[in-house]
């Protein structure tokens, strides 16, 4: 199977998580097909992210769509094997590489352990046999025995690992025979998966007009939907309205990344278990992203009353009494926002400054990230400022909405 070696580009990071929710909100807010209909740009949609398992076909009442999985269960089996034969290889060329490594080291101690006995016997034939010489005799004749047994144990060392060796190179040959197998295999399936979405892409107009004849002999089931409240009832009027709007835009702009990561993951996860390319980019990105997801959304949470609580008193309180206290508890608020904004301030220049990069072999940068954290911390505090004018309406005339 070959491998995926694809990086996605810094700009196309940034300009995706600013473009992508543009586009989706701007989708979001067409007119929706009626309940139990088909629409061809969701089964566009889903031909993108899920035709590879053929759910577009089955989304369109077309059982050819089962025809995808087994191809899929032959790559996965196949990419299975293909990476046990990579293991076996990687285990039998470091065992060989090792046996080279201890060669060499086995050569040296060879060489020294002979040029150290021949030194010794030739000072033993020097001395000769007078007595006075004994002791040095025994010593000369303890590191000839010495190195004797050094060298026996260094050719007999040499002699296992040259068997050892010649047993590798079948293992070797083998399991490279095996993955390129094992990677045509999975191949092949990749390419007829592939054939078979190219085709769709042509007859997906077609099998739309069969799927709604389908359903117009057969209805699907109904569906009840919840109809759930709109996020508009929060916003106020005045200027605290044009704060709670942006609010809301921000707060659904980001939710909207949630979606992104869908697509990155499902890449990785086909190119690490299909293709054998893990990648680091589809982590790091996402963490990040989630990271600041996390912090433009907090005035968005703090709109809507998503921010957690302990209320054990304060939900007990009557509208105008939970308005004294928000107010009167507001001080903390606006010292930790303002404390975000600068310590933020301070990360984000700092960032830039150094060229602050990540660790690993993606590099993106990181101060747009840091500058997010004042951004986040300057929606949160205009927030908070439309929470107190309202807080303050509210106790002024208890009886009127903010």
């Amino acid at each position: 199977m070959p491998n995926i070696g694809f990086v996605l580009p810094h700009w196309l990071y940034w300009a995706g998580i600013v473009v992508f929710p543009l586009i989706a909100m701007y989708l979001s807010r067409q007119k929706q097909p009626e309940p139990g209909s088909r629409s061809l740009g969701i089964a566009y949609f889903i031909w993108v992210v899920g035709g590879f398992f053929g759910f577009h076909r089955l989304y369109l009442k077309s059982r050819w769509g089962l025809l995808y999985w087994p191809l899929f269960a032959i790559i996965l089996f196949a990419s299975s094997m293909e990476r046990e034969a990579r293991v076996e290889f990687s285990n039998a060329n470091g065992s060989i590489i090792a046996i080279a490594s201890s060669t060499e080291r086995t050569n040296r101690t060879l060489d020294k352990a002979t040029l150290e006995l021949e030194e010794a016997t030739s000072k033993l034939v020097e001395i000769g046999t007078a007595q006075e010489d004994q002791s040095r005799r025994d010593r000369l004749q303890r590191t000839i025995d010495r190195q004797t047994d050094r060298i026996e144990g260094a050719k007999t060392k040499l002699a296992d690992m040259v068997l050892e060796k010649v047993g590798l190179g079948p293992i070797v040959e083998q399991a490279t025979k095996n993955r390129e197998f094992w990677s045509n295999v999975a191949f092949g399936a990749l390419i007829g998966i592939l054939a078979f979405m190219a085709l769709d892409l042509v007859l997906m107009p077609s099998m739309l007009k069969r799927a709604r004849k389908i359903l117009k002999a057969k209805p699907d089931g109904k569906v009840e939907r919840e109809i759930l409240p709109d996020d508009a009832q929060f916003v106020g009027k005045g200027w605290a309205g044009i704060i709670d709007r942006i609010s809301l835009f921000t707060g659904e702009f980001v939710a909207l990344w949630s979606v992104i990561a869908v697509f990155v993951y499902y890449y990785e996860v086909i190119v690490r278990y299909v293709f054998n390319s893990p990648t680091n980019w589809a982590h790091e990105g996402m963490f990040l992203m989630f990271g600041m997801q996390y912090l433009i959304a907090g005035s968005y949470a703090l709109l809507s009353e998503s921010h957690v609580r302990v209320d054990i008193f304060y939900a007990n309180f009557s509208p105008r009494g939970k308005a004294i206290t928000d107010l009167l508890t507001s001080v903390f608020f606006f010292i930790f926002a303002g404390t975000l904004i600068w310590t933020g301030w301070i990360f984000a220049m700092d960032s830039v400054r150094q060229g602050e990069v990540s660790f690993t072999e993606w590099g993106i940068q990181y101060w747009p990230v840091k500058l997010v954290i004042v951004l986040g911390g300057v929606l949160l505090f205009l927030q908070g400022l439309s929470q107190v004018s309202k807080d303050i309406a509210l106790i002024i005339a208890p009886k009127q909405e903010a």
